[in-house]
């Protein structure tokens, strides 16, 4: 089996202001880890996850940022009739960019934890909030990658594209989500990394999201996630062996 190494929101509608990108030629702020410590429901969701690493017996592991923590809410019930019997975990964090992750993931949260199927979706933050390139969100993902592959190499993964935005399919923020995946895609190997693109999930045929199922036009209402959900269950279920 091939295995695949790379070189070195608090729920709310309310999107975030766009942040300062970081200067030409200075290093990747997508790559470098960053905590967010001085956030207390931050600090608080990391030490509350500690536990529940150390006992190492998760068998399917999301990672992500606020769309990922949304299972435990608006995804609540959805998570519980498709995951609850599969021993599973969400490490989303509301806010979290490639970044943050990469730190939680080098402090801890992956001690013991060796699941069948990591999911991962993570990247729109870094688009979203300071407009990173897409090479860069890119590369941030592929770090995430490979810290899983080296901490749990029997562990498979399940890289998904980072969800649409903006209500219209010229929106920059959905274009520049989807320069991510085409990237991103590329990560997948076909049999311990696999791939999963759910944007035409969300959008009609002319390629609008609709408010029904994303009325921020980021975050998935309940609707959105039984979506998610059902798109995914063939791929988790082949990948778990089930």
């Amino acid at each position: 089996m091939r295995r695949l190494f790379f070189l070195p929101l608090l729920f709310s509608s309310q999107l975030f202001a766009a942040e300062p990108a970081p200067a030409p030629g200075a290093p990747s702020l997508a790559i470098t880890p960053a905590e967010r410590f001085k956030e207390g429901w931050w600090k608080d969701r990391f030490e509350s996850r500690k536990p529940l690493v150390a006992a190492g017996d998760q068998q399917l592991v999301f990672i992500g940022d606020s769309i990922t923590q949304g299972w435990e809410g608006a995804g609540k019930e959805v998570w519980e009739k498709f995951y609850g019997p599969r021993k599973p975990l969400n490490l989303g964090y509301s806010g979290d960019r490639t970044e943050h992750v990469i730190w939680r993931l080098t402090h801890g949260e992956l001690t013991d934890l060796k699941p069948k199927l990591f999911v991962i979706m993570i990247g729109t933050n870094n688009t979203g909030h300071r407009q990173d390139p897409a090479e860069q969100t890119a590369d941030g993902v592929k770090r995430i990658i490979e810290l899983l592959q080296i901490n749990s190499p029997a562990s498979k993964i399940l890289l998904l594209s980072v969800f649409p935005r903006d209500e219209k399919p010229d929106g920059p923020l959905r274009q520049l989500n989807n320069k991510v995946n085409a990237i991103i895609q590329g990560y997948a190997d076909g049999s311990t990394i696999q791939w999963l693109d759910l944007t035409s999930v969300f959008l009609t045929p002319d390629g609008i999201l609709p408010k029904e199922t994303m009325p921020d036009f980021l975050h998935p209402q309940a609707k959105g996630y039984e979506m998610w959900a059902e798109a995914m269950e063939p791929k988790i279920k082949a990948m778990m062996g089930e």
